[in-house]
């Protein structure tokens, strides 16, 4: 960014940090998903040796991120999301059977599938394709957890309302 801009990477740092607090973690639904979709992808924080997770919710029949945590691998950072989407009362859950899941969703509402995770897995992809810091092999990585959550919040409102109001 620095060099097509010609703006110094603190400058475009600091944007990234103003106007990611800005914004929230999740857009506002204007329904609640029947069929939601989880999954969690992998990245690092500081290096290499510092791996953390991301993990998304999505709904099966939209496009879209519409919510998401980081963490580590655990059920206490899956908690977390689940806080966040089990009020959603779908009617399934689909994941990829991960080790979490059935602490939280009932056998009989999960199905576990990767040939019906379609949509989460295709919402990860565009993740690692906007932002360099997930590409699977990279020398890119974020420094810091905020300035990764600031950089995700920053895409998932471009996806979803079409740009990001820059402030002047």
């Amino acid at each position: 960014m620095e060099r097509i801009t010609k703006v110094s990477d603190t400058t475009i740092s600091n944007w990234v940090r103003q106007e990611g607090e800005k914004l929230s973690d999740a857009p506002e639904l204007d329904t609640v998903p029947e069929v939601g979709e989880v999954d969690e992808l992998q990245t690092f924080v500081g290096s290499k040796k510092n791996k953390v997770w991301i993990w998304t919710a999505v709904d099966h029949f939209k496009a879209g991120i519409l919510a998401w945590v980081i963490g580590d691998r655990s059920a206490k950072t899956f908690e977390t999301l689940w806080q966040i989407i089990s009020w959603w009362q779908c009617y399934f859950w689909v994941s990829d059977g991960y080790k979490v899941y059935p602490n939280f969703f009932p056998a009989e509402d999960n199905i576990v599938s990767k040939t019906y995770m379609t949509r989460v897995e295709g919402e990860n992809t565009r993740l690692r394709h906007y932002l360099a810091r997930l590409h699977r092999k990279t020398l890119c990585y974020s420094k810091s957890v905020e300035m990764l959550k600031h950089s995700i919040r920053l895409l998932l409102h471009y996806l979803h309302n079409g740009g990001v109001v820059l402030a002047t």
